[in-house]
C-alpha cells in the first residue's frame, strides 16, 4: 500500500541541477495523476545515466526502514539490487567475479572514478581507495555483443561500468569509460586512463548497422545498463 514501483528512463537525473528535469520534480504531480494522498518519497534509484527500478513510499516510516535495509544488506551477505547489462564484447568467461580498488581522482576541472590497481592497506584503511566486488553471470550473446547479468557486492559510483570495461566489454552506449578499451587486430586491451580521454564510444560498422544508427547519431546512444530487480526484506 505504501511502495510504488516504476521504470526510470535513462539521462533522467533522481535529482537534478536547478531549473532541470529530475524524478524528484515529477514526484509531486505523480502523486496528483495517482491520486495519493501522501508526499512521494524516493527510496532506492539507478543513477541518471541508467535505466530501470524506481521504488517509491508514500509513508516516512516505510521509506527509512527499507533505506536502512539497503545500506544494511551488504554487511548481512546480502545482495538485493540486479542489474542487466548489453555490453560490446563478449566475457572470457561465462560467470565470474571481478575485484577491483576504485577511487576519485581529479582530471582538470572534473573528478572521474579511475582503477587503482594495487590498493595498499594503508589507503583501504583510510577510505581513500575503496575495495569493490561484482559478481556477473552471461545470460546471451548475438554479434559480438552479450546480455550480463550483474550483482554489485559493494557501492561505488560507476562500479559496474568501471567493472565492465575491465573485463574488455564496456556497456553499450558508456560514453564515459569504453575508450578504456582498445583494439589491435580485433584483439581487446586496457589502456591507461591518462591514455584514454572520454569520448563517444566507438563502434564497428557492423554493429552500427545492426543498430541502424549513423555515427551523427551515435553520441545520442543511451547507456545500456539497467536496475532489473530489487529484493525487499
Amino acid at each position: 500500500g505504501a511502495l510504488l514501483a516504476l521504470s526510470k528512463p535513462p539521462g533522467l537525473p533522481v535529482q537534478g541541477r536547478p531549473g532541470e528535469l529530475s524524478l524528484v520534480a515529477l514526484l509531486p504531480a505523480l502523486r496528483r495523476r495517482l491520486g495519493l494522498p501522501a508526499e512521494l518519497h524516493v527510496v532506492k534509484a539507478p543513477a541518471r545515466e541508467c535505466s530501470g527500478l524506481v521504488l517509491l513510499s508514500g509513508c516516512r516510516r516505510a521509506t527509512e526502514q527499507l533505506q536502512r535495509f539497503f545500506t544494511d544488506a551488504r554487511r548481512r551477505g546480502q545482495y538485493p539490487a540486479t542489474y542487466c547489462a548489453v555490453t560490446v564484447g563478449v566475457p572470457a568467461e561465462a560467470e565470474g567475479e571481478i575485484r577491483a580498488g576504485l577511487c576519485w581522482q581529479q582530471q582538470g576541472d572534473t573528478a572521474a572514478v579511475v582503477l587503482v590497481p594495487a590498493p595498499g592497506r594503508h589507503s583501504l584503511a583510510r577510505k581513500e581507495v575503496k575495495s569493490t566486488l561484482t559478481r556477473y553471470r552471461v545470460l546471451g550473446t548475438a554479434g559480438g555483443c552479450a546480455l550480463l547479468q550483474l550483482q554489485p557486492r559493494t557501492a561505488f559510483p560507476e562500479q559496474l561500468l568501471v567493472h565492465l570495461t575491465l573485463l574488455l566489454c564496456p556497456a553499450l552506449g558508456d560514453h564515459e569509460h569504453s575508450s578504456r578499451v582498445g583494439r589491435v587486430l580485433g584483439v581487446p586491451f586496457l589502456l591507461p586512463p591518462e591514455a584514454a580521454p572520454t569520448r563517444t564510444q566507438v563502434l564497428d560498422e557492423e554493429l552500427l548497422c545492426r543498430l541502424g544508427l549513423s555515427l551523427q547519431q551515435l553520441r545520442r546512444l543511451p547507456l545500456h545498463l539497467h536496475l532489473q530487480q530489487l529484493e525487499l526484506p
